[in-house]
């Protein structure tokens, strides 16, 4: 399974935002990577730059590589409504996404990680597909023989997210993908008009 692995801080510094989550490292330099650090004069970025920037953003928040993420805007082209809306609605829409806004693991990274490892159940069947795309009112629960795994039930006693298109049963340890979320209600810091510029060239 395709997927990156590389440093995460470096990444996180590089667009100057803790986009895979609570990273010390990322606090004590939050400036761009390089070797002069802070002191490294950097000039004004062009469009295009910016635009790619914001592309390079989108994939490594949500941890999807350029050939799938490709495909995903040309179906967001298709599909009805505005196109990087769409695209973002499909970005978390994906299983491992809901996983990890569900508080089942600390990260979009760890989710995959029990997706793939057949931990994760969709209406009552193990589902090891990250990039499954789920629907309004698909039920997302934890599998039987894994909720005493003390990754999930640590991730769950630190999560505190709360999302209008989710809802979570703690007792059951499962939750339902209630309807897919509009642009308000995702929480990244993405600006999705610069992907649709880009793709657009």
């Amino acid at each position: 399974m395709a997927r990156y692995t590389g440093p995460k801080s470096k990444i996180a510094r590089k667009f100057g935002e803790a986009i895979f989550g609570d990273d010390k490292s990322f606090e004590k330099r939050n400036y761009p990577p390089g070797q002069h650090g802070n002191n490294r004069r950097r000039g004004k970025k062009s469009e295009y730059a910016i635009q790619l920037m914001e592309k390079q953003k989108a994939k490594y928040t949500y941890g999807i590589l350029e050939r799938q993420f490709r495909n995903m805007f040309e179906k967001a082209t298709s599909s009805q409504g505005i196109t990087g809306e769409v695209l973002l609605q499909l970005c978390e829409s994906r299983l491992d996404n809901v996983v990890y806004r569900m508080g089942i693991a600390p990260s979009r990274r760890g989710a995959r990680q029990l997706v793939s490892h057949r931990h994760i159940t969709v209406n009552g069947e193990i589902v090891n597909i990250p990039s499954y795309r789920l629907r309004a009112g698909d039920v997302i629960g934890v599998r039987e023989k894994s909720k005493s795994l003390s990754v999930i039930q640590s991730a769950l006693e630190n999560s505190n997210n709360v999302y209008e298109w989710i809802s979570w049963n703690s007792e059951k340890k499962e939750g339902t993908f209630v309807s897919i979320p509009s642009r308000i209600q995702i929480p990244e810091n993405i600006n999705e008009q610069f992907i649709v510029e880009l793709y657009s060239k």
